[in-house]
């Protein structure tokens, strides 16, 4: 578990996963970067208190550095990865691990659920589990069992996890993507298990949440540098929404200035047509049943879905033209562009 400033979530996620029922020794390995809410303090007494709790310094702050510290700690032949904002359900390990030897694969991941304690944060959570907000990936909402691309957060068996040569260090979003795409690559199943959940808590403000999906969309973006089509094509819908808002600017800007009349004018506007349907597609889905139940609500949708959608794409755009160098997620990090305090 890589934690970072999440003293309000820590003790929920470690009493969740410390309460599986797993069959045979266990431990949970705390990878501590440098928090300044009170989560060290906070861990280190839920480590005084069970002596199954053990802590790793992450002094870089990167998640899949402090991973990689915590899993060469870790003393058993299986590694499940947690997360400091999400609980584990009742009985997902011990059906994971049965998942991993039924089907015989690497790593197996299942649906991330996401719930809000905030109208807000409730929003944001809709958006998470709908295929309209996130893409329809499968681990936000499938319900067929069968070979996948990655998994959410993932329980994997450490011979191959070592074999491919772990974490890539070098990349601080989407790690757990490219993971899985190494692990495919060696001829190892990663298995999507819809009956595996896990409760994830989504950011609690507009601007962390906007600062999350940049940061979010640009490695995407790196990553797109780096392995080009390997890349769902879902990755592409948010810049492709950028573009088309831009040049929807544009033109809009001509018409009224006059500088576009006429046959030139009527032609152009073709490029408001998919801004237009995508305005219309958010309008459909907060007053529809995935948009709450009340008004505040669905006035949080349609200000959240396309929060999420724009940050994303001009991060991917950003992230293609000029890759992500050294962007980090700073929405638990006040304004600092930086993890370090």
């Amino acid at each position: 578990m890589p934690v970072l400033n999440e003293r309000d979530y820590l003790r929920r996620a470690v009493e969740s996963t410390l309460a599986q029922d797993v069959p045979g020794p266990s431990e949970l390995i705390i990878a501590l970067a440098p928090s300044t809410d009170g989560t060290d303090e906070l861990a280190r007494e839920l480590a005084a208190e069970d002596e199954r709790i053990v802590l790793v310094d992450n002094p870089a702050a990167d998640i899949p550095v402090g991973l990689n510290l915590a899993i060469r700690a870790g003393r058993y032949p299986t590694v499940v990865r947690v997360d400091a904002h999400s609980e584990l359900e009742a009985g997902y390990t011990r059906r994971a691990l049965d998942t991993l030897t039924r089907v015989r694969a690497a790593n197996v991941g299942g649906v991330m659920r996401a719930d809000g304690r905030t109208p807000f944060q409730r929003a944001v959570a809709r958006a998470y589990n709908s295929r309209i907000g996130l893409g329809g990936g499968a681990y936000h909402g499938g319900t067929r069992e069968g070979e996948a691309e990655s998994a959410y957060l993932g329980v994997m068996r450490r011979a191959v996890f070592d074999e491919v040569g772990g974490f890539d260090e070098t990349i601080r979003r989407g790690e757990d993507w490219e993971l899985n795409l190494r692990i495919r690559r060696a001829g190892y199943r990663v298995w999507f298990d819809p009956k595996l959940s896990v409760t994830y808590w989504p950011r609690e403000s507009w601007s962390r949440l906007a600062r999350q999906f940049i940061a979010t969309g640009r490695w995407r973006g790196e990553l797109v540098r780096r392995y080009g089509t390997r890349n769902s094509l879902r990755f592409f819908a948010p810049p492709l929404l950028v573009v088309a808002i831009a040049l929807s600017v544009i033109v809009g800007t001509l018409q009224l200035a006059r500088v576009l009349t006429g046959w030139w004018a009527v032609a152009a506007s073709v490029v408001f047509v998919p801004v237009l349907a995508y305005a219309l597609l958010v309008l459909v889905v907060a007053i529809g049943p995935g948009g709450g139940s009340g008004w505040r609500d669905k006035l949080w949708t349609i200000a959240v879905l396309p929060t999420m959608h724009i940050s994303w794409g001009l991060g991917f755009i950003a992230g293609v033209l000029g890759g992500a160098h050294d962007t980090v997620d700073t929405s638990r990090l006040g304004d600092r562009n930086t993890p370090l305090p």
